[in-house]
């Protein structure tokens, strides 16, 4: 929702490269502080950089680039059907057997998400097809990118990890941001909700929740990992009805406990 706050004002991508370059300097600033520096391979960075595109260059900066379109519960009920999307890839990819309980999640699943998109008083006009579009390929760069961090050589420290990821990612969404030749922000006059909003993101949705991510990549299954996105359409259904006044309908709601309960059968179910 803080991201839907923030491109009222600023252009999305510029955004998205000022938030990861700030919470990089941040990560680099308590690591010089504090544990020090150490020394990582050179296929390590090359690794953690990918990932950085990978998250943050495609995957948030698209979430950014379409939440100027569609409203954020429903770019965040989207999200949550990543735990569907990243088994399917997992199927795809890794030839990884799927039991009757997994099919049966992915097919309840398909169908919340039908029930989702399928609103008229949601989705009316074409650019916000396009957001709706932008925010599945969001989720399939997410996808890649977490069974790409679960195989790679990564750097030791995660705090490290989540630095060089975001300082990546800035980088691209800054080249991005060039060539998609974004509009000056007059930041002198941006709304204190914008600046507010800038550092709720930097510090909680950037170092507190990548880090917490890049940890549990390493230690937990990623389908297991795609499940934190069952909180979070949640809480931004009601921020977003409460500050914004985004439209919530009844098919919303039973499109969300659909699309919860395939995703719940797909997290609980045990692989072959």
């Amino acid at each position: 929702m803080f991201v839907a706050f923030a491109v009222e004002e600023i252009p999305p991508f510029i955004l998205a490269s000022i938030r990861f370059f700030a919470a990089s300097s941040i990560v680099f600033l308590i690591i010089f502080f504090t544990t020090g520096f150490k020394r990582i391979s050179r296929q390590q960075l090359i690794n953690s950089s990918i990932a950085g595109v990978l998250f943050l260059g495609i995957g948030n900066g698209g979430m950014s680039y379409a939440l100027q379109y569609i409203d954020s519960g429903y770019a965040c009920l989207l999200t949550a059907a990543q735990p569907l999307f990243l088994l399917m890839m997992m199927w795809a990819l890794d030839k990884k057997p799927l039991n009757l309980k997994a099919w049966l999640g992915v097919f309840i699943g398909m169908i919340g998400m039908y029930l989702l998109v399928g609103q008229d008083t949601i989705v009316l006009s074409m650019m916000q097809w396009v957001g709706t579009a932008v925010i599945m390929g969001c989720l399939i760069s997410w996808g890649i990118g977490s069974l790409y961090v679960n195989r790679k050589e990564m750097p030791q420290s995660y705090l490290l990890n989540t630095g060089i990821q975001m300082l990546s990612g800035g980088v691209f969404l800054m080249i991005i941001s060039y060539l998609m030749q974004e509009p000056s922000t007059q930041w002198g006059e941006l709304k204190s909700i914008t600046y507010l909003a800038m550092v709720i993101l930097v510090i909680f949705g950037s170092i507190v929740a990548f880090t917490a991510f890049n940890f549990l990549l390493k230690h937990v299954s990623p389908e297991k990992v795609s499940t934190a996105t069952y909180i979070n359409p949640m809480v931004a259904l009601a921020l977003g009805y409460y500050f914004r006044d985004e439209v919530i309908t009844t098919q919303t709601i039973v499109a969300a406990v659909v699309l919860f309960i395939g995703v719940y059968f797909i997290s609980t179910n045990k692989p072959k």
